[in-house]
Parts: structure tokens; C-alpha cells; sequence
């Protein structure tokens, strides 16, 4: 044992005694007092006179069930319960930092230095007398090697591939999503210095940091999942991290058609739109699956092309050989030196590039993607938040003006219709599932008036008896889309054809 020193013996803190169990109060009377009742009979009176309700009146009763249910996952047993466990663990973890040198635990590999943690641990446990079962012990020593070498309690939520988003609103209140639905969780921090100290210990290995001069940062973990992090004096209750994980596994467009995000002539579509070089934006709201479609588009991209990608937090996951990555920084301690995604965007430009990729266009950037797509640079893709395709036409048209452009309207809405080809609206449902809710081809221009036309819609039809929301995507019946040369000049003209033919 390497850097030991003595340990404190000072006693683990008692386990708090359960609360005693209330007996149940005998129902009252029709007084007050006990009830009065008929010896082997029902109360006097006989059972009360219950008027029928209306069905407004049960629709709304079935809503307020619904929503109790929903408010049911935050107990406060589990946190009872759990009270014992986070204080011993605190106290093994403060003699832990006393027993072990720091320094000489740096110099080992991961796998030995948690075998030594594991060792020091055992021993602390042993030395404190502290009254846990197996399972117990054996989850605090994982807990523990979690501090000190991993993420801390966001370990164990990181491992789980169903959960999407974590959420950390200070140390005591943790939240995961899955399904779509938010849950509360029984995680906690120590306190928020060592909430502070992960997020911090994440944005280092990328090259960032977070503190009061510096409180908003964006980062990634090593598997590309995102990163936000605000902290105090900008969040008042805490350091607040937030985490889009991604899948372990890939999703792939055959994936999306089992989980009925898209049917499966609409997926037949979408692989035309990517392998005959459209030009396409994606566009949906916060957690609607815009990166999701964007990454499964990409597998229809030729392995021979070269294709640039530009983020604010990398995070794409494309699987052709030929891949150049970009990523935006932000300003250092003196406030200089920040590259901004158009700055990226400009620069792809002498890269190069036969497809560039942005990972969100929210700002001037847009008017020099419109540029790319329209000199050379076909099948160029990227992402932005709006609810319809209609508004994400406006939404590029209001990015390129915050720019300062000065161009006329008429000038920018020629340069959106003659840059993209289709827009895919991806929305979340109310039950928390995500669709692709309209593939949308731009047509041409009108007077002043951007003209558009939708292959393929979703139509939601009801809901079942879990609640969950029933659809169907319908073809709106256009045989010739506007893209039917570029796909007949790719040979994939029949292959559109068969789509179209088997979505009426």
C-alpha cells in the first residue's frame, strides 16, 4: 500500500432508525365520531348516493390520473433510504484522500490504480466498522474509484444506452430522459464542489474550461456525446450540467423505420435524397432527432467523397473513410482567439471539400452554406431549429440578415431556392416519440413568395390505451419531384420511382 497514512478512527455515521408504523385511523362517522355501524352490516344509511358523471367529467378525471402518474417517480423512500449510504460514503472518501498520495496514484494506469483504490477501500470499511451488505459495500468501492479516476456519480447513468439526456441541476437533483419522458432521479453530488470538479475535469479534455470568469462552456465526451455547462454566479442553485448522450451502436435509417420514425417508402426517399448529392437542411425543435437524421443521411454519402464537417461541439458520427472535422473555439482568458462557425465554414471553402456538413446553422454562417451549395459543393447538409419547413426558410432568411448583408429579400429568398433542394422536418410528440413529420422539396420563387411542396407527411390518427400517439406517413402523391433529373443524372430514377409508387 504506497503513500498510506494513518487512518481516522473516528466512528461511520449511525444508520437512521426507520420512522415507527402508523396504524390506520378507523373511518369517521357520519358525525365525526367512530362509525356506526349494523352488526354484520354496512354503515347506517346504507352506501352513499354517488352522482354519475358526465364524460367531460371522466376524460378529465383520466387526465389528472395521467398526470399523477407521471409525478409518481419522485419518491422520497428511495432518498430515505439512501441517506445512510452518502454519508458513509463521504466519510470513506475523506479518509480515503488522508490514506492515499495523490501523486504516485497518478503515475499508475487506470486498472491498477482502481485495484488499489479497491484495496484502501476494503480496508477503510473494515477499520470503521461500517454496516452495509455486500451489494453495498461493493457499490460504494465502485462509487468511490468513480470519484476519484471517472465521472463521479454520473458513471452509472452514463453507462445506460436508453438513457438520452442527463441533467444536473446542482448537486441534489439529478435528471435523466428516457422514452421522452423526464425522470428524477436518487443520484447526488457530494456537495457542489465536487459537481464543479467533474464538470471541470470534462471540459479539460477538450482543451476548455469553466470557472466565474469563464461560467458557460460547451464540450463533448471522448464517445461524442454533448456537453453544456453553466455555472454559478449564473446558476444560482449549483453548477447545472446537461448531456446529450449518444448510442453506443449507430442508428441507421432501418432503425428509424423500426422505431416508426419514418415509413419505410419515406426511407427509400430519404436514401435518394442523400446518395444523389441534394442539398438538404434538417430542421425540428430542442431533442426532436435532428443530429440522429443527419447522422443516418450521411450513409448514403459515396465512400469516395470528401466531406467536411463544421461544429460547435463535434459531434457527428459519419462512416466514410474520407472525413475532415472542424470544431469552433472560444475566446481564451484575454478574450481573443475564438474561431466562429463561419469563420470554419469560410475556410472548408479552400479545403476542397465535395459535401460540407454544418452541425447547426444559428447564425451569419447560413450565407456562406448558401454559397457553398450553390458553387460545386452538392449534397451539402445541415441542421437548425424550427417548427415547419415553411419557418425554416424564414429562419435562413432572418440568419442571413442578422448578418448585415444589406441584400435585398428578393436577392436572399433567389439564394435559398436556388441552393436547397429538401427540407426534413423532424418533430418530438407530446408522448415523447420523435417522427419525421414532413419531407418538403423547395420548388422555385414565386412574385416574392418561396414556393414549397410536401412528398411526404405525418398524420396522427388517435392514441392507444398506453397513450402513446398512432399515425401514419402519408405520400401526398407528386410522382415527379423537383429533383428528378439530379436523381435520373445519378441513375436512381427507378429506385425513386418504386418509392413514390409504393407510398400512394
Amino acid at each position: 500500500m504506497f503513500g498510506k497514512r494513518a487512518t481516522d478512527g473516528a466512528p461511520a455515521p449511525a444508520r437512521p432508525a426507520p420512522p415507527p408504523p402508523h396504524a390506520a385511523a378507523p373511518a369517521a362517522g357520519p358525525l365525526g365520531g367512530a362509525p356506526t355501524t349494523r352488526p354484520g352490516g354496512p354503515p347506517l344509511g346504507g352506501p352513499p348516493k354517488v352522482k354519475p358523471q358526465s364524460d367531460a367529467a371522466l376524460r378529465s378525471n383520466q387526465v389528472m390520473d395521467k398526470l399523477a402518474a407521471a409525478q409518481a417517480p419522485a419518491t422520497e423512500v428511495v432518498r430515505e433510504q439512501s441517506d445512510y449510504y452518502h454519508a458513509t460514503k463521504t466519510t470513506i472518501f475523506n479518509a480515503l484522500l488522508n490514506t492515499i498520495d495523490l501523486s504516485q496514484l497518478a503515475q499508475l494506469d487506470t486498472s491498477a490504480a482502481a485495484a488499489e483504490i479497491k484495496d484502501i477501500v476494503a480496508e477503510l470499511v473494515a477499520i470503521k466498522n461500517v454496516s452495509m451488505s455486500i451489494a453495498e459495500t461493493d457499490m460504494l468501492v465502485q462509487d468511490i474509484i468513480n470519484d476519484v479516476l471517472g465521472y463521479g456519480p454520473l458513471e452509472p447513468l452514463l453507462a445506460r444506452d436508453d438513457i438520452s439526456d442527463v441533467m444536473v441541476n446542482g448537486a441534489a437533483r439529478v435528471f435523466i430522459e428516457v422514452g421522452g419522458k423526464t425522470q428524477l432521479t436518487n443520484v447526488r453530488f457530494r456537495d457542489n464542489a465536487q459537481l464543479m470538479n467533474i464538470c471541470q475535469r470534462i471540459v479539460s479534455q477538450v482543451g476548455r474550461r469553466v470557472d466565474e470568469s469563464s461560467p458557460i462552456c460547451d464540450a463533448r465526451l471522448p464517445d461524442g456525446s454533448r456537453v453544456n455547462v453553466i455555472a454559478p454566479p449564473l446558476a444560482l442553485d449549483g453548477p447545472t450540467l446537461t448531456i446529450r448522450k449518444f448510442k453506443k451502436d449507430k442508428l441507421t435509417m432501418k432503425d428509424l423505420v423500426d422505431f416508426k420514425s419514418i415509413s419505410p417508402e419515406g426511407a427509400r426517399v430519404l436514401g435518394v435524397i442523400g446518395a444523389c448529392r441534394c442539398n438538404v437542411i434538417i430542421s425540428g425543435g430542442t431533442g426532436s432527432g435532428k443530429t440522429t437524421l443527419l447522422n443516418t443521411m450521411t450513409a448514403f454519402i459515396d465512400p469516395t467523397e470528401r466531406v467536411i464537417t463544421c461544429e460547435d461541439a463535434a459531434e457527428l458520427q459519419l462512416q466514410q473513410p474520407h472525413v475532415v472535422r472542424l470544431e469552433t473555439r472560444p475566446p481564451n482568458l484575454e478574450g481573443q482567439g475564438a474561431i466562429s462557425m463561419r469563420d470554419l465554414v469560410k475556410n472548408c471553402l479552400r479545403m476542397r471539400p465535395e459535401r460540407i456538413i454544418v452541425g447547426e446553422v444559428r447564425g451569419p454562417e447560413a450565407f456562406d452554406l448558401l454559397q457553398a451549395m450553390n458553387t460545386g459543393h452538392d449534397g451539402s447538409m445541415g441542421t437548425l431549429h424550427s417548427n415547419s419547413p415553411r419557418e425554416a426558410i424564414s429562419r435562413v432568411e432572418s440568419m442571413i440578415t442578422m448578418g448585415g448583408y444589406g441584400l435585398p429579400s428578393r436577392t436572399i429568398r433567389e439564394m435559398i431556392v436556388g441552393s436547397v433542394d429538401v427540407i426534413i422536418q423532424a418533430a418530438r410528440l407530446r408522448d415523447g416519440s420523435r417522427r419525421i413529420t414532413h419531407i418538403t422539396e423547395v420548388v422555385g420563387l414565386e412574385g416574392d413568395v418561396i414556393v414549397t411542396q410536401d412528398l411526404f407527411v405525418y398524420e396522427m390518427t388517435g392514441e392507444d390505451e398506453g397513450g402513446k400517439i398512432v399515425g401514419k406517413h402519408r405520400s401526398t402523391g407528386i410522382a415527379r419531384p423537383r429533383f428528378w433529373d439530379r436523381a435520373r443524372y445519378y441513375g436512381l430514377e427507378r429506385e425513386l420511382a418504386e418509392a413514390l409508387d409504393a407510398a400512394e
